[in-house]
C-alpha cells in the first residue's frame, strides 16, 4: 500500500519540513528503504498554490503502519511551532496528525495516539467509531476527506 505524508503549518517552509520529516523516517531501518520523494501536484485552478514536497512509502500490512504512526508522533513532538502531518492512503482517505495536541503527551500517550493512527491506516474495524479519517491528534471524528 502506498501512503503519502504531506506537512502542513501557518507560514512554514513546507519543502523544508517535508525533507525534515523524510531524514526524519530514514532514521528507522525499518522504513528507510520505503521512502520516495515527489513534487506536489499541481494547483488546482483558482487555489492559492501547491503543496510542498510529498513523502511517499510503500507499506506492507503490520509492523510496519505501526513504525510509521510511531515516527510522524514522535517526529511532531519534536518540531517547534504548529504543524500538521495528513497522510493519504491509495482511496483518498486522510489521516491527519496535528503537533497542536501532541507536543506534551506521556510516553504512554504518544503509544496510544501512534496505535489511534495505525489503525486509522491500517482502517481496521476495531478502529474508534469505525471511521477510518479523523483527526488523530484528539481522537475526534472527522470528515472523510475524499476530493
Amino acid at each position: 500500500m502506498k501512503v503519502t505524508l504531506a506537512v502542513s503549518g501557518p507560514g512554514e517552509d513546507t519543502d523544508g519540513a517535508s525533507s525534515d520529516l523524510r531524514r526524519w523516517l530514514r532514521r528507522h531501518p525499518e522504513l528507510r528503504d520505503r521512502i520516495t520523494r515527489e513534487p506536489a501536484a499541481e494547483p488546482a485552478p483558482g487555489s492559492m498554490g501547491a503543496a510542498g514536497e510529498l513523502v511517499s512509502l510503500l507499506l506492507a500490512p503490520g509492523g510496519l503502519t505501526a513504525a510509521l504512526a510511531a515516527a510522524v508522533v514522535a517526529w511532531l513532538q519534536n518540531r517547534r511551532g504548529n504543524q500538521t502531518v495528513t497522510i493519504t492512503l491509495p482511496d483518498g482517505t486522510q489521516v491527519t496528525v496535528s503537533s497542536e495536541r501532541v507536543r506534551d503527551l506521556s510516553a504512554e500517550g504518544s503509544g496510544e495516539l501512534a496505535e489511534r493512527v495505525a489503525q486509522a491506516i491500517q482502517r481496521r474495524p476495531d478502529a474508534t467509531d469505525d471511521r477510518t479519517d479523523r483527526d488523530a491528534a484528539s481522537g475526534t471524528p472527522a470528515e472523510p476527506d475524499r476530493t
